[in-house]
């Protein structure tokens, strides 16, 4: 079956979750490969399977080449223990789930791996180069280019959300999310590729180390009753992808960079992962 009838057949069976995102009607139909509204708004299917939903200018940092390293680290396993951790924190049974900032599609894909493809999956980025490369997994999910902001999903549609080192719309995922549901937030902690940030800037340098305090707060002004779990862990680095390790984050773009940083990234052999997953289970 080709992507585009893939992507039909899961915008078919599953109508209910999407939304127009210019009058926020439920969409009513699917007409061969176009979801319309009843305002008459039209979005087509690509022929990857996937729809693209924004309806403004996006100005993404992420470009291909970042999105192609971020591919081959995280095929690598970069983040498979967070993977398995999120997964830790979902039911046996079939979810709902939406994945925030999906990017090239690798923790949606191996988060529903893991669970031998038991959910409704979808992924959203504004990246049209990211999702586009979401589609090569052959995940059992469905992808779209969307914005944060404003949503193209119906209200409480979504038992759970999941998003990893993304920004969030906290009144969108409330919106999103089902009663009793769950939003799961990953952010790094201060020693986050501080082997890459010492290369890069040196220990002592303010590049060096960074705090995020600040979103830490924002999160639990939100939810104070939400949890968090300290994950910490060394990832080897395979041979020949420490550049892509590299590329993969905006670091190599930092101003005051060791002149030799970039050359010295090729003898990092480990680097270490250190994050926290927050937890908030609605009413």
């Amino acid at each position: 079956m080709k992507k585009i009838e893939i992507g039909k057949q899961f915008i078919s069976n599953h109508l209910d979750l999407f939304r127009c995102p210019i009058c926020d009607q439920p969409f009513a139909e699917m007409t061969e490969f176009s979801l319309i509204c009843p305002n008459g708004h039209g979005f087509d299917l690509s022929k990857k399977g996937t729809l693209y939903f924004l309806t403004h200018n996006s100005n993404n940092e992420y470009d291909a080449e970042m999105l192609s390293a971020r591919h081959q680290i995280l095929q690598a396993g970069l983040f498979d223990p967070i993977i398995k951790a999120i997964s830790g924190q979902l039911s046996e049974q079939p979810e709902t789930i939406l994945d925030v900032g999906c990017g090239e599609g690798t923790p949606l894909a191996k988060l529903e791996k893991c669970r031998q493809d038991l959910d409704v999956a979808v992924g959203f980025d504004i990246s049209k180069d990211g999702i586009n490369l979401a589609t090569q997994h052959g995940a059992n999910a469905f992808f779209c280019v969307a914005d944060l902001a404003h949503l193209p999903f119906n209200d409480h549609v979504f038992s759970t959300v999941v998003d990893l080192f993304s920004p969030s719309a906290y009144s969108e995922f409330n919106r999103v999310i089902k009663p009793h549901g769950k939003l799961i937030k990953i952010i790094p902690n201060s020693n986050y590729l501080h082997e890459l940030r010492a290369l890069l800037f040196g220990d002592n340098q303010p590049n060096s180390s960074y705090s995020n305090q600040r979103v830490y707060d924002l999160f639990f002004e939100h939810y104070p009753s939400a949890t968090v779990n300290k994950l910490c862990y060394q990832f080897t680095i395979p041979t020949g992808l420490q550049q892509a390790l590299m590329l993969m984050t905006p670091l190599h773009w930092g101003e005051n960079q060791n002149e030799d940083g970039k050359r010295l990234v090729d003898g990092l052999t480990s680097i270490t992962v250190d994050v926290s997953i927050l937890v908030n289970q609605f009413n």
